[in-house]
């Protein structure tokens, strides 16, 4: 990881913040200052890419489609592919994470059945050689197509519908979907002051996630698309699927001046 977050808190003095970005340097970190809230700048800024993808599966969308229009897009990994991180971290870390989200940002968590479901089939992910993929012995991922079972199960404990808009997407509807609400949160993280600039989670986007490079970070991609489009992409999305997709006052504020994020 080339990248770190220097966290200050209100009682930090600018002397530390200083020293830090000495040490960052000499251990040839490229670094950002952020503010202490709930996942810092980057985990909070993409805690929505692993949240909208769980809606969408259980409302009808294909989970394979959704891993190969992200990685069309110039992600490593789509966001059920990602999931293997979790085998690294433990479940343990997770769970408590998800849970820290879930207590902080309630309106904008989605509460999936599927993660529960597969822990219920004993799928660890790598570990087990079955996740949201089958794994060989050399780690190389393929779809497992149990996995419809396991969704329709999901589906049914959440009482959703399968939504046939969602079966249809395409590839740039997935891209808009997913990465909209990171756009948001990204908004909601500039207005609290969390880091200083933009530019900031452009680079935490592109150097800690992963974010295609070629497409300038999160923040430059949005600027390229327009606040108002995508103000009014999760206007719709959220009278439809619910408060995960409510554009924050930041972004309409955006959206009704013209103004760049």
């Amino acid at each position: 990881m080339p990248f770190l977050e220097i966290v200050r808190t209100r009682r930090t003095s600018l002397q530390v913040i200083v020293d830090l970005l000495d040490v960052g340097k000499k251990i040839k970190k490229t670094s950002i200052v952020v503010g202490n809230c709930t996942g810092f700048a980057v985990s909070r800024l993409f805690f929505p890419y692993t949240q909208t993808p769980m809606l969408l599966v259980e409302h009808g969308a294909d989970l394979y489609q959704i891993d190969q229009a992200i990685t069309n897009f110039g992600m490593p990994m789509g966001p059920f592919r990602y999931t293997r991180m979790v085998d690294l971290v433990g479940f343990g870390v997770a769970i408590a994470t998800g849970i820290q989200f879930l207590e902080n940002f309630p309106d904008r968590t989605y509460k999936s059945n599927l993660i529960s479901v597969m822990k219920e089939d004993k799928r660890g992910g790598e570990s087990t050689c079955k996740g949201f993929y089958m794994y060989d012995d050399k780690h190389n991922a393929s779809p497992d197509p149990d996995i419809v079972k396991l969704v329709e199960k999901a589906r049914t404990m959440s009482h959703v519908m399968v939504d046939k808009k969602l079966q249809n997407l395409s590839d740039g509807d997935i891209v808009e979907m997913i990465f909209f609400p990171v756009v948001n949160e990204a908004c909601r993280i500039l207005a609290e002051g969390v880091v200083v600039k933009a530019s900031d989670l452009d680079i935490a986007s592109v150097m800690s996630m992963g974010f295609p490079s070629y497409r300038g970070g999160i923040l430059f991609w949005a600027n390229s698309l327009g606040s108002r489009y995508i103000c009014s992409k999760l206007e719709d999305w959220s009278k439809q699927y619910g408060e995960i997709f409510k554009p924050c006052a930041y972004l309409t504020d955006c959206a009704s001046r013209g103004t760049s994020l």
